[in-house]
């Protein structure tokens, strides 16, 4: 049996930043990461999509290259061999580099393999048995695959099995019309994949406004992407060259002809093998981990941190995760879950990026509001680059003068919609952002004049 200070279950974002801070503390350390360190991050999330992204953008934008007079000769290929080099190449060096500093991190000792409790101060990694008086969980999560009809009969793919890919898909179709399924649905038709997106909802992303689903539906669908609602009952059956999908709909063939199958309907937390019942540790129904507002479980000296406490579902509330526990932890300064406001990206193209209540949830509340609203095509920086899709909305309470929530769906949208959560977390009234003078040409400066166009709601 080896003795530490800290046990830490996971290398994604939180665990490593953490082992840094209590390595710096003097602490002895044990991190136990059991397969690719970075977490899904790194390996199968963020860094390898984005990664693809840009790759299919690039496409999107050489043939468009008459709209900006750029010739260029012939069509326009992709080698999806080299498409999927570049992608291996991002995650192995950033894999690396988290490997690396982990290792030569003073303090830590890193190990390798399937950590199981034994008790509520005690995890075994195969031969090794460490003990700690405090022990962080930041075991990630993975791809849900739902028990429906058929598909254990099909060959299916998650999103690790799309960072595999090496050849174009005929036809990709996408169970699950969120976030990550458009995300792929769009990458893959620029590549030149026919596109179906499957969703059983009456429309996309169903936690935004309508406003905001039907405007990407339309790009998506003004790609040559075809969007299936309403679909229920899906079942799933081998078909000659792949795969065949079942669906009810409104409109439409009942069912769907494809070479392949993404499964994009959710994520489950990585908890049911952990052996947590010998800690005593509990889970709510879907497997998260139960935490209090400053991530501690009910037993006393064991934390959960990110994908598996079922409080965020980004790399950036991971990461925050990790903020609270070592403000808590060791900067006597006592941070909560609950300070945190909710924002996030989708990072189809062109982008949204959200933060706070969306229009419902603000009305929900019985506040007095007021809306701002503006269509990119009045957005000169959008105008200029000839990517004018999409708009930009914001919704403030109109007795405290504080921004409840905002959308920005179009050109840099991920990037512009920061300021406004800045000002969120300053619970400072929009008027300072109306009165502040922006960069142009920008998107963000078109944000202040929005500001000064509030209307009642």
């Amino acid at each position: 049996m080896q003795s530490f200070d800290a046990i830490i279950v996971g290398a994604g974002q939180a665990g490593p930043a953490l082992a840094g801070r209590f390595s710096d503390a003097g602490w002895r350390v044990a991190l136990v990461e059991r397969k690719d360190f970075g977490g899904t991050c790194v390996n199968t999330g963020c860094m390898p999509t984005k990664t693809l992204v840009a790759s299919a953008y690039a496409a999107h934008l050489s043939r468009r290259a008459a709209d900006y007079g750029v010739t260029l000769q012939g069509e326009v290929g992709v080698d999806m061999k080299r498409v999927h080099e570049r992608q291996q190449t991002v995650v192995r060096n950033a894999r690396g580099n988290v490997e690396t500093w982990l290792r030569g991190m003073k303090g830590c000792t890193v190990f390798q393999g399937h950590a199981r409790f034994e008790n509520a101060t005690t995890i075994r990694v195969g031969d090794d048995v460490l003990t700690a008086p405090k022990i962080f969980l930041n075991v990630g999560g993975r791809a849900n695959v739902p028990d429906m009809p058929g598909v254990e009969d099909i060959a299916y793919l998650t999103n690790v099995g799309m960072m595999q890919l090496e050849t174009l898909p005929e036809h990709l179709i996408i169970v699950g019309g969120s976030y990550i399924g458009l995300e792929f649905a769009q990458m893959f038709r620029r590549f030149g994949s026919q596109a179906t997106v499957v969703e059983m909802g009456p429309r996309l992303i169903g936690r935004e406004d309508p406003e905001v689903s039907d405007a990407i539906r339309e790009i998506l669908e003004a790609e040559g992407i075809a969007v299936r609602l309403n679909s229920e009952c899906i079942s799933f059956a081998p078909a000659e060259g792949g795969v065949c999908v079942h669906v009810t709909c409104e409109d439409g063939a009942p069912q769907v002809t494809g070479s392949h199958v993404l499964l994009a309907v959710g994520r489950k937390p990585n908890t049911d093998d952990l052996n947590l019942a010998a800690a005593g540790i509990e889970t709510d129904k879907r497997g998260y981990v139960t935490v209090d507002d400053q991530l501690r479980t009910n037993v006393p000296g064991i934390w959960a941190l990110g994908d598996c406490n079922g409080k965020g579902a980004f790399t950036h509330t991971a990461y925050n995760d990790f903020e609270i526990v070592a403000a808590n932890l060791l900067d006597n300064n006592p941070r909560r879950v609950s300070d945190r406001i909710t924002c996030y990206g989708l990072f189809v193209d062109p982008p949204l990026g959200r933060v706070g209540m969306t229009e419902a949830e603000a009305k929900a509340t019985g506040r007095k509001l007021l809306v701002g609203h503006r269509p990119m095509t009045r957005v000169g920086r959008a105008v200029e680059k000839g990517e004018t899709q999409g708009f930009m909305k914001v919704v403030v309470d109109a007795e405290t003068q504080e921004i409840l929530g905002a959308a920005i769906l179009g050109l840099n949208g991920d990037e512009a919609i920061h300021g406004m959560i800045d000002l969120m977390y300053a619970k400072a009234p929009y008027t300072v952002i109306k009165r502040a003078v922006h960069i142009h040409p920008t998107v963000s400066e078109l944000i202040p004049t929005m500001l000064s166009e509030l209307k009642p709601l």
